[in-house]
């Protein structure tokens, strides 16, 4: 059994670092968690510790590779948090770890620190006991993944060939409950467009002129209700022509295991779904694609009535994508139909911000079947294996970059409160997440680097057994 004090001091002292990526003046505070990290990891024994600068927040690598007959595993995490807003929200300071009950909480406890030192805390023990590993391990530990991971790509282009791996684990997912973990498969990619509408020079007086010219605010309402049609589909034509189909095993799969209807409306505090015709809730978040309007700014926002005709008005479009659909596509049909259904009396602006790929994993790897006996192991259970309707970037980098598979190995529970006041920590599923990291290399070590090398996952198209969604897995 994992020793809760010793993991959790340093837990706890990683967590008081202010490490809020979007914050321009916490740059500092990153430096300095970096820095606190390496020398960490450096303390329990890993080697050739660095600190990386890129053009934002440093990147921290470590490795230990005292078994060259056995595969590579790379971990990866990020150091860096959401903002704490609103302060008053919380029970106790965001930044000052603090454990009430079975959950320490924190800024940062669950996503992604205490996920990420789950992996820490494991090798730390393994390297206390025996003085060495049963895999060879690199860490690659970024600050900047809760602002889209701006610096990670150029990072994993440049240091390629010293991150080569077996395969990645990546701690930023949610199990079901404290005793029933489960393996994330599938991501859907992302896509974040702001449209942007341009009338006259200068905003006018809406008395002398309302009437008179087209309003870019009317406009720009015109074009987001002909986003979706009345059945919940997007309007966009060809939008659905790559969207790969889900076969009736795993529908019947996801059914049983995943979210009802009913949860999922809980958890959204609303009682009135608006999903896509013909699937669940759960389906209409992870194996269909969506639109949602993420901001519309435009006209006087302040107190009191102003009248005015704004000059420029803007939205913010979250498109989320689905396996085969290519954000680069997507996009050009985007711009397209946008194009088309704009009045023609305005000045239209389209801004591409990000875009990511969708992933999956092919179940059949065999650091899946590391990940689901270490579970089993580690929690009592077998795990289930879920979709997710977010997106992690470094997932579709790690595949395209590295050509490695990322097994989403989460520690994380639904009422952890990500991104949320009062985020916090379960201690016990914390202790089973170390107890789960370690046996997971222990079962890398027991398989050759060969199995790893002959089982590459494509990004989107990975096959599934059909024996996987039956209930036979092992």
């Amino acid at each position: 059994m994992p020793d809760m004090a010793a993991s959790l001091s340093p837990l706890l002292r990683f967590l008081r670092f202010r490490s809020v990526s979007a914050h321009a003046g916490s740059a500092p505070e990153s430096a300095r968690c970096a820095d606190w990290l390496a020398t960490h990891l450096h303390g329990i024994g890993m080697q050739s510790v660095r600190v990386v600068n890129t053009r934002g927040n440093p990147v921290v690598v470590a490795e230990w590779l005292d078994q060259p007959a056995k595969p590579t595993v790379l971990i990866y995490g990020h150091y860096d948090v959401q903002p704490a807003d609103p302060l008053s929200e919380w029970v106790s300071p965001p930044f000052e770890p603090t454990i009430r009950g079975d959950h320490v909480y924190a800024r940062g406890a669950s996503d992604d620190k205490g996920q990420l030192f789950t992996h820490v805390c494991a090798i730390a023990q393994l390297l206390r006991a025996t003085r060495r590993l049963p895999a060879n391990v690199k860490f690659l530990i970024e600050g900047e993944e809760e602002i889209g991971s701006p610096n990670l790509a150029d990072f994993l282009r440049e240091y390629r060939q010293k991150l080569a791996a077996a395969c990645a684990v990546v701690s930023d997912t949610l199990m079901i409950g404290p005793d029933q973990p489960a393996i994330t498969y599938a991501l859907r990619g992302s896509l974040d467009v702001e449209l942007e509408l341009t009338g006259q020079r200068s905003d006018l007086h809406s008395g002398n002129f309302g009437g008179a010219l087209y309003n870019p605010l009317q406009g720009l309402c015109e074009i987001v209700a002909k986003l979706y049609d009345g059945s919940g589909r997007i309007r966009i034509p060809g939008f659905y022509s790559h969207v790969s189909k889900i076969s009736e095993a795993e529908r019947n799969y996801m059914r049983r295991f995943g979210p009802s209807d009913a949860k999922i409306l809980s958890e959204s505090g609303t009682e009135l779904p608006r999903g896509e015709s013909g699937f669940t809730l759960y389906e209409c978040t992870t194996i269909r694609p969506a639109l949602t309007i993420t901001g519309i700014t435009g006209g006087y926002q302040g107190p009191g009535p102003k009248g005015v005709i704004p000059a420029r008005v803007s939205a913010k479009l979250n498109l989320r994508l689905v396996p085969d659909q290519e954000p680069a596509a997507i996009d050009k049909l985007l711009r397209e139909y946008l194009a088309s259904v704009a009045p023609a009396a305005l000045r239209v602006r389209i801004t591409t911000q990000k875009a990511t790929r969708p992933s999956v994993v092919s179940l059949c790897h065999p650091a899946i079947h590391a990940a689901f006996s270490a579970y089993q192991h580690a929690f009592g259970c077998p795990p289930v294996f879920l979709r997710s309707g977010g997106t992690i970037p470094v997932v579709d980098l790690l595949q395209q970059i590295l050509g490695i598979p990322a097994v989403l190995m989460g520690f994380a529970l639904p009422d952890d409160g990500l991104h949320a006041p009062n985020e916090r920590m379960h201690l016990p599923t914390f202790l089973n997440g170390i107890a789960a990291s370690a046996y997971f290399l222990k079962e890398v070590g027991r398989t050759t680097p060969t199995a790893f090398h002959h089982r590459t996952v494509d990004h989107a198209r990975a096959s599934n057994t059909s024996v996987v969604f039956t209930g036979a897995y092992v």
